[in-house]
């Protein structure tokens, strides 16, 4: 099944545009991808009239041209004859906006929409959801723009059951630098489920890592995904809702699925080889670590580099506590590491892994460590925790630290807190693929999953 048309559409119809709503879900999708996408935005009502200079077509068949995609947002019982009309019409796929279905009862309902799409072969995605967005392509989310705060183009492909936990991720990704090449919210999957999509994203030559914000599957679907994940190409991270009995029964109302046994499945993705984030920091973490280093795996052996020894020292609890080793330094690494530092710190650092710089330390005392660290065969990552605020570096550090790391290959983790004024430090990191944690915790993670990531 091709599902190009579904994230790469050149013209849509909206389905549902009203002349006197205009905070309408329609009306806030064509509007968005009217005024600020490429794609050509036809608006369909079957009252007609005009919206925004715009002439309001009273069926998808009297567009002048087949369109890529439908976006149908009206009242459910329309939807089944609207679906009709779009496959009709020559439509290629569609997104199905409107609730009403299953999630309320309405088996029956849903169950026409799906018989209707099976006997053509024709994709969809939804009902009760919001759609997909990709970014400067196209966006068929009901959110006004100036309440988005999307992320930048980047290679991680959503894929989620949840509207909201999908918007709010991309909240997330976007204030931690995270780039998406797609994010799918597919609400019900009535027809297009995870595994078409999982298909799908392991071909699409724009994503690089594919994430899954899981409620339930249907019976024997969970083995089929799960099989399915463990043969895929690029790194796959799952975040799995209904962990308890509790909540179980809320995913059950929300999208009419079956949540199942959480920790069977949880045992099955660690059997697989299949990265399970259990929640939303571990998530995004795992995201921006695997978009710098998809094909990256470690024993998990950490050097820390610090301008502080409080910083070091939970790092150290933090790297112990996830699983991680940090390997104390022999003496003649360590008589090495402080021949490289500058003269006025050189008998004041602590150099036996964690390295602690002290506030002392200038930029090339930090370049020195980086590069010495590149070099020593007992660890296999470094974890940078970079303090801004020490007097003796600039905002060009990062920048320098990444062309030594590239030198070498051996992956490095920076630690900045994530305020407006060290913007250029962490884009001189991010820049060059170098992934930077707002928190301790945080950049430990994204160490950790190096570890738990296989090669494909």
């Amino acid at each position: 099944m091709n599902l190009s048309s579904l994230f790469s559409p050149k013209s849509i119809a909206v389905i549902g545009v009203s002349a006197g709503n205009y905070r309408h879900p329609a009306n806030v999708i064509f509007t968005k991808n009217l005024l600020r996408y490429p794609v050509k935005t036809y608006p369909v009502n079957i009252k007609g009239g005009m919206i925004d200079g715009e002439h309001v077509y009273t069926s998808v068949g009297s567009i002048p041209e087949k369109v890529d995609l439908a976006v149908i947002a009206i009242r459910a019982e329309y939807v089944p004859g609207v679906l009709e009309e779009c496959i009709k019409a020559g439509a290629k796929s569609a997104i199905i906006i409107s609730g009403g279905f299953s999630e309320a009862g309405n088996d029956d309902l849903q169950e026409r929409l799906v018989t209707i799409a099976s006997e053509k072969n024709f994709p969809f995605v939804g009902p009760n959801c919001l759609g997909i967005y990709s970014p400067g392509v196209v966006d068929t989310f009901f959110i006004p723009a100036e309440r988005m705060m999307p992320p930048e183009t980047g290679d991680v492909a959503v894929v989620s059951q949840s509207g909201g936990i999908l918007v709010d991720l991309l909240v997330k990704f976007a204030h931690e630098g995270v780039g998406i090449s797609s994010a799918i919210s597919i609400g019900n999957k009535a027809y297009l489920r995870e595994l078409q999509l999982l298909e799908f994203l392991d071909k699409d030559p724009r994503t690089g890592v594919i994430v899954f914000y899981v409620e339930g599957f249907a019976r024997n679907e969970g083995r089929a995904f799960v099989q399915r994940a463990a043969k895929c190409r690029k790194p796959v991270i799952v975040l799995k809702a209904g962990k308890t009995s509790e909540g179980r029964v809320a995913v059950s109302s929300h999208t009419a699925s079956l949540a199942g046994d959480y920790r069977v499945f949880a045992s099955v993705l660690a059997q697989h080889g299949i990265i399970e984030a259990r929640n939303e920091l571990e998530l995004v973490s795992y995201c921006e670590a695997l978009s710098c280093y998809p094909d990256t795996v470690i024993q998990g052996r950490v050097g820390i580099i610090s301008g502080s020894g409080g910083h070091g020292a939970m790092a150290v609890d933090a790297c112990i506590n996830g699983g991680l080793a940090v390997p104390h330094f022999s003496a003649d690494v360590q008589r090495i590491l402080k021949n490289n530092l500058s003269d006025n710190i050189r008998s004041i650092a602590a150099v036996g892994n964690p390295v602690d710089l002290t506030g002392s330390a200038v930029e090339n005392d930090f370049i020195a460590a980086v590069e010495s660290f590149c070099q020593i065969p007992e660890i296999d990552s470094i974890l940078l925790l970079m303090l801004p605020y020490l007097p003796g570096i600039s905002s060009d550090l990062g920048a320098r630290l990444s062309k030594i790391f590239r030198n070498y290959g051996k992956p490095l983790v920076a630690y900045v807190p994530h305020i407006e004024k060290y913007r250029m430090l962490i884009e001189g990191f991010e820049l060059n693929s170098v992934p930077v944690a707002s928190s301790i915790e945080s950049a430990v993670l994204m160490t950790h999953v190096l570890r738990r990531c296989r090669l494909c």
